[in-house]
């Protein structure tokens, strides 16, 4: 994959952030793209975008990832006329947050059958014809920090995330024979709208303290622009684990090397979070009125 140029190319999650990032930076490569996302208007606006541009876009579907039997027609669809696809990224998701006592089912539901099972659900539609084409290939999955880390309020979150990186482990190996590269792109801090987004369960947040912490998480972030060239340079180099930032990368080597400082690190900074919703959930009784 050393010559991305004239590559079919699959990306989800392109009608923003780092999926139209990497889809825009695809196409200045020559690839040929297959596109998809769940919204029309942002999906349509990355099309315009590139094929203004001269970049070649032969499908953009708009579909929901978790409706497995939406991904497998698109996949037959596109099938039809190519019989395999050299590329495919993994990069649609969606962020929610919050404790255990305030997340509910559909939380963990929600994220899980986005961030996890939408991806497997691409995997086993486009990666069979793949091998069986036996022409190599690459596979790129998103996961995130919260993929190697034990961040606070990201149980829900990180158990997709966890899973996302444990395939790509497995298919590193799996599908070295048939060789298909698989990369795991891990990002921390990222400006895209999913910063704007994200839920967090039982937080408010317009408290002033939250908003700081926001700031604080976008002063330091990547932008998607340079996170889509390190996806592209992890295709190119058939790099498996593909940092965004230096500071996931030290935390994740600290995490192996220093387990028990990492403990105490992790137990500190949940503590921190955990003040923070305890003041807020204090705030909010003292302006409930008592009941008669």
């Amino acid at each position: 994959m050393k010559d991305l140029n004239g590559r079919l190319c699959l990306i989800t999650g392109a009608a923003s952030g780092i999926g139209r990032a990497t889809a825009i930076a695809a196409a200045r490569r020559g690839m040929r793209l297959f596109l998809t996302d769940i919204s029309a208007d942002g999906l349509d606006e990355t099309v315009t975008r590139i094929r203004a541009t001269g970049g070649e876009v032969l499908d953009a579907q708009v579909l929901d990832i978790s409706d497995y039997e939406a991904v497998r027609a698109w996949s037959e669809r596109i099938h039809q006329h190519y019989p395999s696809l050299d590329v495919v990224m993994n990069i649609a998701g969606i962020a929610i947050w919050g404790t255990v006592e305030n997340l509910e089912h559909e939380d963990w539901k929600s994220v899980v059958e986005v961030n996890l099972m939408g991806p497997i659900h691409v995997i086993e539609s486009f990666l069979p014809p793949m091998v069986r084409a036996g022409r190599g290939g690459h596979l790129v999955n998103v996961s995130s920090a919260a993929g190697l880390l034990a961040l606070p309020w990201h149980a829900a979150y990180s158990a997709s995330k966890f899973g996302l990186r444990g395939i790509s482990e497995v298919l590193r190996f799996d599908l070295e024979r048939h060789h298909i590269g698989v990369s795991l792109v891990v990002p921390g801090a990222v400006r895209t709208p999913l910063v704007g987004t994200v839920r967090v369960v039982g937080v408010d947040r317009d408290d002033p303290r939250v908003k700081r912490l926001i700031g604080l998480f976008e002063g330091h972030a990547s932008t998607p622009e340079q996170v889509a060239e390190q996806i592209l340079t992890g295709v190119e180099r058939n790099r498996y684990l593909v940092h965004t930032s230096a500071d996931i990368r030290i935390g994740y080597w600290f995490a192996r090397k220093f387990a028990l400082p990492y403990e105490v690190v992790m137990r500190l900074a949940n503590r921190q979070f955990s003040r923070l919703l305890d003041a807020q959930r204090q705030r909010s009784e003292e302006r409930t009125p008592l009941s008669h």
